[in-house]
């Protein structure tokens, strides 16, 4: 058993000091709420399912979906707590990390309840500066992306079976803040703003951001430096044009975030099949 120290701390049976999880708790494959309330609600598509911990804003779930190994935790709110259960997640040999969150847009073509597939992230937070420089660039591994876009058409084309209708989701660049009321374009208490508050949205639709959210930019940034897979889906709660606001399409985010692990999965069993060490489409049709 491991001793702990102050720069390795844990807690009783090799424990994780704050995720309170262990080797063996979690899957290769990990989904990451913010909300602790929305793991057993994403956990409840899989066809099996066990609660391993709730220590602070932590909560996980480990289990199987469709045959897969899969987990769930919560990140809490914001970079700082996000990166610390990264990092704890990694420590017990998680590889792959997606996030499944809720986020706004900043296209007024975006509707309440459509599903974002990041690409990449601005990095307003300031967590990520702590591990490497600005210039650094958040990206999302290319399998993830693929597996979450190829997992929002597969469930559309069965007709939308669990929800009744076509999933509709858009690909793109998000910005990630460490505020969510002034630092998303919401005025503060009492109606605070400050002037370079009042053109963050406009100045992010320029750069074809579209959409804003709190923790993915910090996941993306320690994947890469870890060698780690990440990507990140998000439901879209609010827009930050039309000023409209409903929770929506939290159900939808966990499914198609629960299907992209079983097509990574599939994948990746091609890949040590045919000695490859990167996906690519034709992969899977080569005889």
């Amino acid at each position: 058993m491991a001793q702990p120290t102050a720069k390795s701390p844990l807690k009783n049976n090799n424990r994780q000091y704050h995720i309170n999880c262990r080797r063996g708790d979690l899957a290769s494959y990990i989904l990451m709420p913010g909300d602790p309330g929305r793991v057993p609600i994403i956990a409840q598509n899989w066809e099996q399912k066990k609660e391993i911990a709730f220590s602070r804003e932590y909560r996980s779930f480990s289990g199987r979906f469709k045959g897969v190994g899969i987990s769930c935790l919560s990140v809490g709110i914001g970079a700082p707590s996000a990166a610390i259960a990264i990092e704890e997640s990694a420590r017990l040999g998680v590889k792959t990390f997606i996030r499944v969150g809720s986020t706004g847009a900043l296209d007024p073509k975006i509707n309440i309840g459509d599903l974002i597939i990041n690409t990449g992230a601005v990095r307003l937070e300031g967590t990520s500066k702590i591990y490497i420089k600005s210039e650094y660039p958040a990206l999302a591994d290319h399998e993830v992306v693929l597996a979450l876009i190829e997992a929002c058409e597969k469930l559309s084309a069965r007709g939308g079976s669990a929800f009744g209708k076509k999933i509709k989701y858009y690909v793109g660049l998000t910005a990630s803040t460490d505020g969510f009321y002034v630092g998303e374009g919401r005025p503060g208490f009492n109606g605070y703003n400050q002037s370079d508050l009042e053109n963050i949205l406009p100045d992010l639709q320029k750069a074809k951001v579209i959409n804003m959210e709190m923790e993915t930019s910090v996941l993306f940034t320690l994947a890469s430096l870890y060698g780690l897979r990440a990507g990140a889906i998000c439901a879209v709660f609010d827009n930050l044009i039309t000023d409209k606001w409903k929770i929506k399409g939290e159900k939808e985010a966990g499914l198609v975030a629960s299907e992209a692990v079983v097509i990574l999965n599939q994948w990746d069993k091609v890949k040590k099949a045919k000695k490859k060490k990167y996906f690519y489409p034709s992969l899977i049709t080569l005889v």
